[in-house]
């Protein structure tokens, strides 16, 4: 798998979404579950990460500060609501 560097450790864990490849090269758009809709949301794009055995199509946030955030479709909808913990990854699927 491609290597990657998290920033994790005290209150600051990282978030890994797994996503199929029809989002490829797309935003995901994370906020604080508890923030205005309209307010400024953190992204990521999701890549395709390869080893010997597969392709994973993954959005990572490295260093995200512990609490609860939401996730968001594409068409701006809430999707889920995921909790971060310092010093560890958050995965979820799409």
């Amino acid at each position: 798998m491609d290597s990657l560097v998290l920033d994790i450790g005290g209150d600051i864990g990282a978030l890994v979404i797994h996503a199929g490849p029809e989002l490829a090269e797309q935003e995901i758009e994370i906020s604080p579950a508890d923030a205005d809709p309209a307010a400024h949301r953190e992204h990521n794009v999701v890549h395709a990460r390869r080893d010997r055995h597969r392709t994973a199509y993954t959005a990572v946030f490295p260093s995200v500060a512990s609490g609860d955030y939401t996730v968001w479709q594409r068409d701006g909808s809430p999707h889920a609501v995921v909790t971060i913990r310092g010093g560890e990854v958050t995965e979820h699927h799409l």
